[in-house]
């Protein structure tokens, strides 16, 4: 239970964090990109397009493991519902917030990236918090490695850039396309895209002592 209540706690500080980054419009980090123009383009909020982009990252996953898929993973499916209904929740309650200039902007940019960097590290301590997004990334891995042996280019954290760009990617088309202009794309994406996992690396550090409580 304490777990549980652990990764519920990092799930509202990475879904506040990702409210944070929206109401800056400096860019979203790089896995809510795709749920932010989903969200302009279409009767989708941030919150249910985070929801059906995860249920089809497990998707992914299971076709791509297939009998090697653990039905454990399975707990990706709350953990999702849980991030996007807290997406919407702290769009809500943070409709109020705005800024007055581009500094304005950068800090409260800055303050969602430190969140969600916070919450994913919580997250990762809890043990019990599985994204669908690491989830794809680390089958992808593991299928690559299966059918042409150990590479380096292989590994989970290269492969999770790949997905991380994949999903910016496609959001710089949809929108340029269907909306005519580049929506939740910026220079924020990038900076969410370099600090995010260089903070939350030394966030898990200090948490440490917590997992031995757990």
């Amino acid at each position: 239970m304490r777990r549980f209540l652990l990764g519920v706690v990092g799930l509202s500080l990475m879904a506040c964090g990702i409210a944070l980054s929206i109401i800056a419009e400096l860019g979203t980090s790089p896995i809510s990109s795709f749920p932010y123009v989903l969200s302009l383009m279409s009767a989708f909020t941030v919150g249910t397009g985070t929801i059906a982009m995860n249920a089809a990252f497990m998707v992914l996953q299971m076709i791509l493991l297939r009998k090697h898929y653990d039905p454990k993973q399975l707990v990706q499916l709350p953990a999702a519902i849980v991030m996007g209904l807290l997406c919407d929740v702290f769009l809500h309650l943070l409709r109020g917030f705005g800024y007055a200039n581009y500094a304005e902007q950068w800090l409260l940019c800055a303050l969602g990236i430190l969140l969600v960097a916070f919450g994913v590290s919580v997250a990762v301590t809890s043990r019990v918090i599985v994204m669908a997004g690491d989830g794809l990334a680390l089958a992808i891995s593991v299928t690559l490695n299966r059918a042409f042996g150990p590479r380096r280019w292989m590994e989970f954290g290269t492969c999770k850039i790949a997905v991380d760009t994949s999903l910016v990617i496609i959001a710089s088309v949809l929108s340029l396309v269907v909306l005519g202009s580049l929506e939740g794309v910026r220079e924020g994406t990038l900076a969410a895209a370099l600090l995010v996992g260089f903070f939350a690396k030394y966030f898990v550090r200090w948490l440490e002592p917590v997992q031995k409580w757990l």
